[in-house]
This record gives structure tokens, C-alpha cells and sequence, in this order.
């Protein structure tokens, strides 16, 4: 009996694990590495890596990461995003891309921006047909989503409004494109938003309350919520989420304790501060993580040391007052979230422009992978947590 007393009054001041990683290089080529994207190309079931480069998509296959082009040069300037999602259940992912970047061209919309669906062949590792899709000027993000109504969409978040100048001027379609069975046909598409300017990024959280299920933008206004009863319910303009109005330029929605959500940011757009924010009667309760990195430009949150609450990953591209670039883990250290503490995940080794997480290999933890601008890399950072 003393014995499980003791137990009991000893496991409250257990912090959480300690972060271990392995990092591996899958390509040290890479031209500028704007987007990552996970999921099984090959139907073999296992994960592979996908990378919008400057004139290239490409894959990378679970084992041998060897870099297989999907499609390349098509626009005349570079790509800038990719989405992949098992659409039909076949168990392969189905691609979607952006291209044509151009973010000072914002009137022209053939000499900025542009989306394809690309149609795969019978052997993934030949060339994939490019179905190009009506866009707006400025493509710049995109992910395929799933409406309340079971329909998938692909939801494209242009950078600004058509003849925005400096983020003044008309507001920003975020547009949605309703998954079309024939590929080559119509792809209905509808305005989700247009009222906020010079958005940068967007994420998807499916929750148990459905109200609380959408797309979470980040921008100039802050970040604000589109419910996933889109596009039958939409309203046209987005939620303002009380307490979360400083420009952002990237959000993710994680889980505490108990159910709690989160929202991470990094502040301003192209900012210099991870942020998360706290739900707190209505409001949100502001509490910065970091405020040394220097052009942080990718985020992600997961669970990485199973202790039941998500953590926050971060990457930035500029070397920051002490010269690094690098990504760095924020683990929650006491009850409520108003304590954290950083971890080196990267030190110096990646410019990083993308961060993606999916368990690579199959033991149950979210593994990291990384893209580089000016390091010109591609990495995995293996979990090894708690081994």
C-alpha cells in the first residue's frame, strides 16, 4: 500500500520526456523546396514524401527516397504548393498543385498564379498529366478538405486580393473546388472568404463538435475560422476569432489536455515570434513561445512524446541574432499551457521553408520532415522519443 501511495504522489512532477531525434538527408539537391507533402504515391502502403521544387514536383519513395519526377516546368514561372489526399479510397493519394509564382503580379491572372490537378498514370514513377483548373492571380497555398456533407474539396488560399498592392485594395478569394469524378470535367468551384488581405497559410481541424471543425486562415487581420459546412452553409466572409487578430503568416491547431485546443501562429507574416493561444472564457489568452526566430515560415503540431497533448514545431529560414537557421520543438511543460520550453530539433542545418508530420514508419510516432531554401536540403527527423 505505501508503495502505490508513493506512486501516486510521485507521478504529478514527472515532466514529459525528453525530444530525441535522428536525422536523416533524403536530398541535398534541392533548388528552393517550397512545399512538402505526405501520403502513399505507390499503393504500397507505406507513406512517401512529395515536394513542390522551383521547376519540379517530385516524390520521394518510403525506403529508398529516391527523387522520382511527377511533373516539371509547367508555367513559366516557379511552383509554390501541392496538396495530396486519398480522395477515393483506392489508397493512393490524388495531387494537386500550384504554380506560376508571381507575388507581385496580382491583376494578371495569366502571369501569376495556377492550379492543376495532376492525373496520374498506371506507373506513378512516370510523368503525370497536368489538368489545369481556374484560378486567382497569387496561388499560393492549398490542401484538400473534407465538408461536414463527406464531399472533399480543394481549398486554395491565393497570397492577395486581385490588384492588392502591400496588402490594401480587395480582400482575398479563398477559393474551394469541389472534387470532380471526371478529372478532366467541371470543377465547380466557390468563395469561401474575401474579406481578409494578404493571407499566407491555412489549416484544416476536424473536431467531434462540428461547429468547431474548418479551415483556420492566417493573414494580415489575424486568424480566422471557416466552418467546414461549405460551400451550402458558407456565409461568404470568415469568423473573427476574439483575442486572435495580430497578423499572422502561419497557423495550426493543436490539442491540449482534456480536449482543450490550441492555436499556434507565427507572428507576423514572414514573423519573428511562435505563438500559441489559449482558449480563455470567449477570448484567447496570448503566450509566446519564441520571439528570436527570423523569417519563420513552417509549422506543424503533433503529439510527438505520447503524453496525450500536442506540441509545436517550428522552422524558420533566416539566420536569426545568433547567425542560425533551424527548427526547433515547444513542449508544454506545466498544466494549462502557460509554460514551455524549446528543444534543437535542427541547429544550423535547415533553412526551413515547409515542415510536414505523419508517422514515416509505421511505430506509432510523428516523424518531422523538413524542406531547405538557402540550405537546398530535404529532411527526416525520425522520433526516436522515450527509446
Amino acid at each position: 500500500m505505501l508503495f502505490v501511495f508513493f506512486i501516486q504522489w510521485w507521478l504529478p512532477f514527472v515532466g514529459p520526456p525528453t525530444p530525441q531525434f535522428r536525422e536523416q538527408v533524403i536530398d541535398s539537391t534541392v533548388s528552393i523546396g517550397y512545399g512538402v507533402a505526405l501520403g502513399d504515391v505507390d499503393g504500397d502502403g507505406s507513406p512517401d514524401i512529395m515536394l513542390a521544387d522551383k521547376k519540379q514536383i517530385v516524390w520521394y519513395r518510403n525506403g529508398d527516397w529516391k527523387r522520382r519526377v511527377i511533373a516539371e516546368n509547367l508555367t513559366g514561372h516557379d511552383n509554390v504548393c501541392i496538396a495530396a489526399q486519398d480522395i477515393n479510397g483506392d489508397g493512393k493519394v490524388e495531387v494537386a498543385v500550384g504554380a506560376q509564382w508571381n507575388p507581385s503580379e496580382t491583376s494578371n491572372a495569366e502571369q501569376s498564379g495556377a492550379i492543376f490537378y495532376l492525373k496520374r498514370p498506371v506507373d506513378p514513377q512516370q510523368l503525370w498529366e497536368p489538368v489545369r483548373l481556374p484560378h486567382e492571380p497569387t496561388t499560393h497555398r492549398m490542401k484538400w478538405v473534407k465538408s461536414a456533407s463527406g464531399q472533399y474539396y480543394l481549398v486554395v488560399l491565393p497570397l492577395h486580393g486581385r490588384g492588392n498592392k502591400g496588402g490594401e485594395g480587395a480582400g482575398v478569394k479563398i477559393m474551394a473546388y469541389e472534387y470532380a469524378a471526371n478529372k478532366k470535367g467541371e470543377w465547380k468551384t466557390y468563395v469561401l472568404d474575401s474579406a481578409m488581405h494578404l493571407t499566407h497559410n491555412f489549416d484544416f481541424k476536424r473536431s467531434g463538435n462540428e461547429k468547431q471543425s474548418g479551415l483556420y486562415v492566417a493573414g494580415k487581420e489575424g486568424v480566422r475560422f471557416i466552418a467546414t459546412g461549405f460551400p451550402e452553409q458558407t456565409t461568404g466572409k470568415a469568423e473573427i476569432l476574439k483575442g486572435i487578430e495580430q497578423g499572422a503568416g502561419e497557423v495550426r491547431v493543436g490539442s491540449l489536455a482534456a480536449g482543450k485546443d490550441f492555436i499556434a501562429t507565427i507572428e507576423p507574416m514572414h514573423g519573428t515570434a511562435v505563438v500559441v493561444y489559449l482558449k480563455n472564457e470567449g477570448d484567447a489568452k496570448r503566450v509566446v513561445l519564441d520571439d528570436d526566430v527570423k523569417e519563420g515560415h513552417a509549422l506543424a503540431v503533433a503529439d510527438f512524446l505520447g503524453v496525450g497533448s500536442d506540441q509545436v514545431v517550428a522552422g524558420w529560414r533566416s539566420p536569426d541574432k545568433e547567425g542560425k537557421v533551424g527548427v526547433k520543438l515547444y513542449v508544454k511543460t506545466g498544466a494549462g499551457g502557460m509554460q514551455w520550453q524549446s528543444y534543437w530539433i535542427d541547429n544550423n542545418g535547415m533553412a526551413c521553408e515547409d515542415i510536414q508530420v505523419m508517422d514515416l514508419n509505421g511505430d506509432g510516432k510523428p516523424d518531422i520532415v523538413a524542406s531547405g531554401r538557402a540550405t537546398k536540403n530535404l529532411k527526416i527527423y525520425w522520433n526516436t522519443s522515450g527509446q
